[in-house]
Formats: structure tokens, sequence, C-alpha cells
């Protein structure tokens, strides 16, 4: 028997929400054979997440999906205000600017229109096989793969599923939520900060246009801490924080929902109420993402308040950071032994944003009158000491991982500029492709890199790209000067970018290159055996 024929699939994923949706499409387009395992039989058609930041906006358009055009996306050039009760400012955060990364900062949608989106991908390719409403009941793995036992999800009405089935894969993901059976499975602990805050969502759709000034925006009210922000595309949100005492059934009944609208002129008359669900904002992750075979993503991994609008962005970063990667060892390019670097990269990645939606919440979530007061003044001389700036986006750092953590803006998302290929112009990525490249500014990385070098460059399915000023003579030319400009606040005149669109490492001279580059191949656990 063919040693393939002894498994069902490639990577098996338990989860089919926007991450584990993703993932697939990762590995599927790669000609890998992907099952793709959801207990619930149809999709759920309710809005969850609203916003993604830029980099969500750089990863999707590698699928095809352009944030800037696409019907289930939207976006606002405002700013990001947060007011007290009397209406005075206390902060202004910079939802407004065009990123770093070629995208803008913040952006809308609704999440039922781009899962349906993501799903119709998948649906083109044939090598991922979809098992909806199917749940896992069963875990075990060996050194060559995982077997998943299945069981069909009980209908309403039933105490269990009849039907059973096995599925035998070389490596298997838990995408599969908050109560993730792949993450009980493996034994894996979570880290729970013990933040517990519970807030009424209410997804409204109005009959008309309607016009928020601001259209995002935190009312930091003790009486009734507020959130007002777009829902996506003809779609509006507020967020009503729960308060001491009350009842989240009660509060969540459409009477309720109605009254505390109605200050906003929500009213039954000119809007529909699409959705009205208490949810309690816990802060929490997993405190390793991979063992053996297996890993998990998503909200499996980590929970976070909503605060910051990270909670999904990290997930979908998740599946880019597996995909990579898997695609890589499943390739015989890479040893298993990389999955190590997804915990540590990922983890403290998404600790960085769940500590900082904590604080953020810490500020909105006051309801004692005085301790608001107190920090209404604080915060409205900050603001003022900086002559009301806004604050930038966060930036954040991979955890330790494949990258350099010595050399200028490595481990952090690769600046993205215009440039113009055989007379197309656009981003970077939509020109000239992702995967491993490195990027030489006004100097080409071929002729600097040893032929040993360039040899595990192309075993990886990387290539290098010389950007130039024009008139000069290169692969792509830096229409509006982002590289330049770039790389020369940093003194480095070559980046090595990876799949997932962070820098892995820079360097001012040649020499620094190939030091870099050797460094992050051992980083990498190349299979070096497969190159010879």
């Amino acid at each position: 028997m063919n040693y393939a024929d002894s498994f069902d699939t490639d990577v098996a994923i338990v989860g089919g929400g926007p991450v584990g949706t993703l993932l697939a499409i990762l590995l599927g387009q790669k000609g890998k054979r992907v099952t793709l395992v959801e207990r619930w039989p149809q999709a759920y058609c309710r809005p969850r997440a609203v916003t993604f930041d830029h980099e969500i906006a750089r990863i999707l358009a590698s699928l095809g999906i352009d944030s800037e055009k696409d019907p289930a996306i939207t976006y606002h050039d405002e700013l990001y205000y947060w007011k007290n009760v009397q209406g005075e400012t206390l902060q202004i955060v910079d939802w407004q600017s065009k990123s770093a990364s070629g995208w803008r900062v913040r952006y809308w949608f609704n999440q039922p229109d781009l899962e349906a989106r993501l799903t119709s991908i998948v649906d083109t390719i044939p090598n991922v096989t979809q098992i909806r409403g199917w749940e896992g009941v069963g875990l075990a793995q060996d050194d060559e793969g995982v077997t998943l036992s299945l069981r069909r999800t009980p209908m309403e009405g039933q105490s269990a599923g009849g039907e059973a089935s096995t599925l035998r894969a070389k490596f298997a993901v838990g995408a599969d939520g908050a109560n993730s059976f792949v993450r009980q499975s493996l034994g894996i602990e979570n880290q729970d900060n013990g933040y517990f805050f519970d807030w009424l969502i209410l997804d409204m759709i109005p009959a008309e246009k309607y016009d928020a000034q601001p259209a995002q925006w935190q009312l930091c009210d003790p009486k009734r801490p507020t959130t007002i922000v777009p829902g996506g595309p003809g779609r509006r949100r507020w967020e009503f924080m729960v308060l001491p005492g009350e009842s989240a059934d009660e509060i969540q009944t459409p009477e309720r929902a109605w009254a505390l609208l109605e200050p906003w002129g929500m009213t039954p008359e000119n809007a529909e109420l699409e959705r009205s669900a208490v949810y309690r904002f816990q802060a929490r992750w997993a405190k390793n993402w991979n063992k053996g075979r297996c890993a998990i993503a998503g909200d499996a991994a980590h929970l976070m308040p909503p605060f910051a609008g990270e909670g999904m962005c990290a997930g979908v970063r998740d599946a880019v950071a597996l995909g990579w990667r898997l695609n890589a060892i499943l390739e015989g390019k890479l040893e298993a032994d990389v999955l190590d670097s997804y915990t540590t990269e990922r983890l403290e990645h998404a600790k960085h944003y769940i500590e900082f939606s904590q604080d953020l919440g810490k500020i909105i979530c006051i309801v004692d009158e005085h301790e608001a007061a107190e920090r209404d003044a604080r915060m409205k001389a900050d603001l003022a000491a900086r002559n009301n700036e806004p604050v930038p986006t966060d930036i954040c750092h991979l955890g330790p991982g494949v990258w350099c953590p010595d050399t200028p803006h490595a481990g952090e998302l690769s600046t993205q500029g215009v440039v113009e290929v055989n007379g197309k112009r656009d981003r970077f990525d939509q020109v000239c492709g992702h995967g491993w490249i490195v990027i030489g500014m006004n100097a080409d990385p071929a002729k600097v890199l040893t032929p040993e070098q360039l040899e595990q460059l192309a075993f990886l399915d990387g290539r290098t790209t010389q950007i130039g000023t024009p008139g000069t003579s290169c692969d792509a030319v830096d229409v509006e000067g982002t590289y330049a400009s770039w790389l020369d606040s940093i003194d480095a005149r070559y980046v090595i970018v990876r799949p997932d669109f962070y820098v892995a490492a820079t360097a001012s001279d040649a020499e620094s290159l190939r030091c870099r580059f050797d460094e992050v191949m051992a980083k990498l656990h190349v299979r070096v055996a497969a190159i010879a």
C-alpha cells in the first residue's frame, strides 16, 4: 500500500469559522489535501466580529478580496474618539491614516458575508473536503499522524448523534472556539486573567443611511459605558455594558434593547434589530499552541476583550502563521520542529493584544462616578499635553522565533509600497507576490547571496527582488519612494520578508545580509539533507 494512502487527508481542521476556513484555503491552494470539520450543518448567519485592521486587509488581498471594494467591507476616514458624558474628548486614536503595510488602519465588515466569500473560495478547491454537521469526540496521535474520532452532531432534541466515523491525518488543527475539543484533548491549559465584564451587543440595520457623528466612538459614561461603531455596509453596532446587579437575560430582551437605543434615534419603525446578545468579555490564552502533530488557533488559543478590535485579527494571523509552516513541512522542506516557533511567536503577539485590550477596558468600564471624574481629568490633561495629537495604532513584535531580534524592524509587519513591474502598478504584494522574498534597495540580492544560499531560497520557493528608484534598472520601481524612505530610516539596504509579510531580518550591507540569511535558515529548521 502506498504510504500516502494510509491517510485520509494531509491536515484535518476542526472548526469551520473564518480561522479554520482561511487555513483550509492557504493549504488547499498549495495542493494539500485538507478536511474541514464543522459541527454546525449551516453557517451562522448573525454578525459577530465587525472590524479588522490593515494586516488582515493585506492577508485578504492575497486571496483576491479587496477591502477597498468588496461589498462585505467598508471603511470610514475618521478618527476614533473617546468622550465623557459631558461630550469632552478624552482620547483620539488614529483610525484614519493608511498604514505602513499599504492598507487603511481600520475596516468594518459583516462577518456572515465575509465568511461566505471565504467559503466560496474553498468551494473552488477540489482537494479541500468540507464535513458539516460533525464534531470531534476523540483524538489520538503518534509519530506519523493523528486519528480523529468524529460523531454526527446531535440534532435538537437528541441526546447524542448516532453516526460515527474516524479520520486519519498527518496533522490536525483545532480552530474550534473557546471550548475547543482539540485543546482539551491535548491537555493544554489556559492562562486566565480573570477579566470578566458582560456587555450587551446590539446589531442594527437602519432602514435609511444612519449618519453618526463621529462614525466610530466610545462613550465613557459611568452610568452606562457604551460603544458606537459601524457594523459593516448598511449596519451599525451599539455595545452597552451590563451594570452590576443587572440581569443578562433581561437586558437582552427586545423591549430592553429598544429602550437603550431610543436616545440614539433607533426605533422599531426605522431599524431592524438583527441581533441582541450578552457576551462576557474574557482575557485568556493557552499556555502552548502546538503539541506533537497538533496545533490550535483562533479562540481555541486565545480570548480577548474587543476594545482594540483585534480578536478575529489574532485568529487570522494564526491561520497564516500555521499555513506557511504546514505547507513547507508537508512538502518536506522544513522539519516539524518549526511548529514550536508558531507557539513562541504567536502566543506573545496575541498576549500583547489581550493585555492591551484589558488596559483599554479598565479605562472604559468604570462605573464609579468619582473614579470616572479622576480618569477624565487625567486623560484630558494627557491629551492636551500632546496637543490633541491622535495616538498611532498599536505596533507589536512577534514573540521569539524565525527572525533576527537585533536587526531593525525584524519581527514586525513589513512596510509595503506601490511598485511598477512591466507597466503594472499596484501594491508590492499584488504585483510581485509573496513568500520568502529577499528585497534589495538599488542593489541586487541575487548578486550578493552565495550560490548555496540562493539554492536554499529556491528550495523554499523564495526569490530575490531588486527595487529601484524611477529611471534605474531594477525588477520593480519604487513608485512613491516608500521603500527608499523606509530603508533609509533604519539604515538598511536589504530585507528578508517571510510568507506572512513579517520581516525576518534587515541588513545594511552584503556581508550582513549573508550572515542574517544563514541565521534565519537555521531558525527555520530547513531540511538541509533534502537540499543536498
